[in-house]
């Protein structure tokens, strides 16, 4: 097992990062903007990028299991190197967008994008009953099946299968693909997990853990919990940046289309709420199109509701691999197409949980980020993108691909 610090690993692809590592930045506490203000944005109506998929569809899955119930689906990119992205706790698939246009369309010829909805989430329906990360693996595999990614569910090995999953998962999206590999282990290629946990403990003091359990039942303003959102999945400093985002251009990234009126409560309570401009605009912070995103999603009722939002969370809270099965999953995957990744500063799933992870999964790559919060994908997303590239090309060549 290759155990890296931020430092020793890719230090030639990303050096600034290096930098803020060896010299933490200051600590800063920056002001996040408020819903009306940021409706106000310019770049508002451009937050949600307009990326056109190549297939998309709702499947029926789950029949036997409480169903059927309805999972939406999108492909973007039609490439031979397959890759599935598993969202976690309250994600909808445009989540994903910096991943999704960084592969799915700007690579579109290499890479083929499988992004979802997880069952209580966006355009998939939202029954009421037990969730778990077994039964949403399940769902993910169906989908799998159903697009051809898997030639049956439940798997055959007969004759035997080809390798030609990547599968990538964050937070509850992590424990999803933790259970999915699992299941279809000698499908995958690559398989890699960030800042997740095979299950959730306490971590903390008793007063804290009592603290933070609290806080989940106290009322709060939507201004207020998306700032605590932000706080508790970002850094402080990166916050206070400039906003950071890679915007798509229609006119030369392929199938990028122009921005979509977004409406929300927000925008309708505005003075003059802003139409969509001709292009995507920057915002002034990082703040600034996080809250952006987020009030796009809260204020989307039919999509993002309390009631799957806190069955996926009873998900999570119940996700269980033990030692056995994570050193099972390790032996059937191949541990060098593992990667484990977490964050020091993560305050969602903190970094114990990363560090047993990586002692009972033993990957082949395990990052300890220095300074990272829970969400890469946005924060680091031109590392995390180059990280992922070259983790795939590990699979592909271990499968005679590359």
């Amino acid at each position: 097992m290759r155990t890296k610090t931020w430092q020793q690993f890719h230090a030639q692809r990303c050096p600034r990062y290096r930098m803020a590592t060896a010299t933490p930045p200051q600590r800063v506490s920056p002001v996040i903007p408020t819903a009306a203000e940021t409706a106000q944005h310019p770049a508002f109506p451009t937050a949600i990028w307009n990326l056109e998929a190549d297939r998309k569809g709702v499947v029926p899955v789950a029949e036997g299991r409480g169903g059927p119930l309805k999972i939406s689906w999108e492909i973007h990119g039609d490439g031979p190197v397959k890759v599935i992205f598993i969202m976690g706790l309250g994600g909808l698939k445009t989540t994903w967008q910096r991943q999704t246009l960084h592969f799915g369309h700007e690579r579109r010829e290499n890479y083929s994008v499988l992004v979802m909805d997880n069952r209580g989430m966006g355009d998939s329906d939202k029954p009421l009953m037990r969730y778990s990360t077994s039964e949403m693996a399940r769902d993910v595999a169906e989908v799998l099946a159903h697009v051809g990614w898997l030639p049956s569910y439940p798997p055959t090995l007969t004759p035997p299968p080809a390798r030609n999953l990547h599968i990538v998962g964050i937070s509850l999206g992590g424990m999803i693909a933790q259970e999915l590999a699992f299941l279809v282990a000698e499908h995958v290629s690559s398989l890699s997990l960030c800042c997740t946990a095979a299950a959730i403990e306490n971590t903390t003091t008793f007063a804290e853990n009592m603290a933070n359990r609290a806080q989940l039942l106290v009322p709060k303003s939507l201004d207020r919990s998306i700032a605590d959102g932000a706080r508790n999945m970002f850094g402080e400093a990166w916050l206070a940046e400039p906003d950071n985002a890679h915007v798509p251009d229609p006119a030369t990234a392929p199938k990028v289309l122009p921005p979509t009126t977004t409406i929300t409560a927000a925008a309708e309570t505005a003075a003059s709420a802003p139409g969509p401009p001709a292009k995507y605009l920057k915002f002034d912070s990082n703040a600034e199109r996080f809250v952006a995103q987020e009030l796009t999603k809260r204020q989307d009722r039919a999509r993002f509701g309390r009631k799957g939002f806190l069955l996926q969370l009873i998900a999570a809270g119940w996700h269980h691999k033990s030692a056995d099965q994570l050193r099972e999953i390790g032996d059937r995957v191949g541990r060098e197409r593992i990667l484990v990744m977490h964050g020091t500063e993560d305050r969602m799933i903190t970094v114990p949980h990363g560090r047993k992870l990586i002692a009972q999964l033993e990957p082949g790559t395990a990052l300890l980020v220095e300074g990272m919060g829970h969400a890469p994908i946005v924060e680091r997303w031109e590392w995390y993108n180059g990280l992922l590239e070259d983790h795939f090309a590990v699979g592909e060549k271990l499968d005679g691909r590359a």
